[in-house]
């Protein structure tokens, strides 16, 4: 028997006649019936065992985990863990009757050991950028699932903060061992389509070869033109080299292994000429001399001379998603906040058809109309040969972008059109989503329509909300300004 306060009934006994106003009851004959209440007492239970975990009260099992040793309870680790679980409750373990267990941790692991272990008896838990890592590691090795589940959630939303502080690489990697996919293409995502600033941290000599590759061979990068991701790749290189401690040969390999990615038909004339002053071509001609004059050719229409490299190379001749002006154009809306519903903007620019020196006079000519805040289908009537049929007003909650070939030097063609969205997160604005579509404009089909191209409510946040939900998809020192690059290019 005991007294929580004066609204609730002493346990055991039946509640006294003044209580019963707290009742909906018919009658003083079905009260027994039809009177119940439900008591939450959820808080003072984690309090309790929030206590127990402070006080060190009652603990039937000690682990020491490098120089500090825990006390705890066996029945809250079996409960939490299926390793501890397995550990301590099946006789197959040598641990499962001992009360001192020495627990091998990494260092990084034993530093938040206490913070691990405190989620087990509180179910709260302080994430940040350097610790949760080891975090991860802890739940993944003892197979602590909800707290899996809540560091994966928090670095998938946190990768450009992770970024920022010269963390990608350790994600990166991670990730990869554990295979942890939704964590691994945050990342790689994120390293793609933000080459150039990872590029510009202390952390990008700190990608292994693998992973680099990977991502340079991807059609997706996003970068200002070939010549920058060039650039970029020389730099990853020499800092490999010094890592290397001058072994040569195994350098060679690695530059040609790395530099094959690299897609010198992207480059102008100009700049393959440029790139024969350079040291790294100097030391290592054979290779490129071969790879650059794939670039000349294509650039001279030596059409027949490169159909071995379209054949078993043809990723050569793709354009990237490069944001130089002659293949992209810059979109952007001020104020966001103050735009009417259904509101229209409209972009007119031209793109180059082909990267090709002798096919550069082939320019198309575009308009986007981009309908940030719904589209609205007025009421009008429709004449047909039965008579006039009333269309009645309609509107649709979605982000739309529009696409208008308006003028082409080519009757057909098949081009690629990306759609890169910026955003902000943790103070760092960077590409955040590419929306990708490939299409085939003819005089009959000038329309590209991509509905949904950003999450509707998510752009529209009510104002009821602001600035509790502020959303990531507006950039600008005020957070009022709806930010996107559009890439179109030609697919052979």
């Amino acid at each position: 028997m005991f007294f929580e306060d004066e609204n609730m009934y002493i346990i055991g006994e039946r509640p006294a006649l003044e209580h019963r106003s707290v009742c909906s009851s018919s009658s003083d004959d079905d009260y027994s019936d039809n009177c119940q209440i439900t008591i939450d007492n959820s808080e003072n239970i984690l309090k309790v065992l929030k206590k127990l975990w402070q006080d060190q009260s009652m603990c039937d099992i000690y682990l020491k985990v490098g120089s500090k040793q825990f006390g705890a309870h066996r029945f809250i680790l079996c409960a939490t863990s299926d390793v501890f679980q397995a550990m301590l409750m099946n006789s197959a373990w040598s641990e499962w009757k001992e009360t001192h267990i020495e627990l091998q941790e990494l260092p990084i692991c034993e530093s938040v050991f206490y913070t691990f272990l405190e989620y087990f008896y509180t179910g709260k838990i302080h994430i940040t950028h350097t610790n949760v890592m080891p975090i991860l590691a802890l739940a993944d090795k003892y197979l602590v699932k909800s707290l899996t589940r809540i560091c994966i959630m928090y670095m998938c939303r946190h990768v450009p903060h992770a970024a920022y502080h010269n963390q990608l690489s350790s994600w990166l990697q991670y990730s990869s061992i554990c295979d942890h996919q939704r964590i691994l293409s945050s990342c790689r995502n994120f390293f793609k389509w933000n080459f150039e600033t990872v590029a510009s941290t202390s952390d990008y000599t700190n990608f292994d070869c693998d992973t680099f590759v990977m991502v340079i061979k991807s059609d997706d990068v996003v970068v200002h033109n070939e010549m920058m991701l060039y650039n970029c790749v020389v730099r990853w290189l020499e800092m490999q080299k010094a890592k290397l401690n001058g072994t040569t040969q195994t350098y060679a390999g690695l530059v040609e292994g790395v530099m094959m990615h690299i897609r010198f038909p992207m480059m102008s004339p100009r700049e393959l000429a440029e790139l024969l002053m350079s040291s790294l071509i100097k030391e290592h001609k054979e290779f490129f001399v071969e790879r650059m004059a794939i670039g000349m050719k294509f650039h001279s229409g030596y059409t027949e001379q490169l159909e071995p490299y379209y054949l078993n190379e043809g990723h050569l001749f793709t354009p990237r998603l490069y944001t130089s002006d002659s293949c992209s154009a810059a979109l952007s809306i001020e104020k966001f906040w103050d735009l009417q519903s259904y509101h229209i903007s409209t972009f007119v620019f031209s793109s180059h058809l082909s990267a090709a020196e002798h096919e550069s006079q082939k320019i198309s000519d575009w308009v986007v109309e981009l309908y940030p805040k719904g589209v609205q289908f007025k009421k009008c009537y429709l004449i047909v040969w039965q008579g006039t049929l009333e269309v009645p007003e309609e509107i649709r909650k979605t982000v739309r972008f529009s696409l208008i070939c308006r003028e082409s030097p080519e009757p057909e063609m098949r081009v690629k059109v990306s759609v890169l969205i910026y955003g902000v997160q943790g103070g760092v604005e960077h590409v955040m989503e590419v929306i990708e579509r490939v299409h085939h404009f003819s005089p009959q089909d000038k329309l590209l329509n991509i509905d949904d191209l950003i999450p509707f409510q998510e752009l529209n946040t009510p104002v009821s909300l602001q600035p509790v939900h502020e959303t990531p998809y507006l950039v600008g020192p005020s957070r009022d300004q709806l930010k996107l690059n559009i890439v179109i290019a030609p697919i052979r």
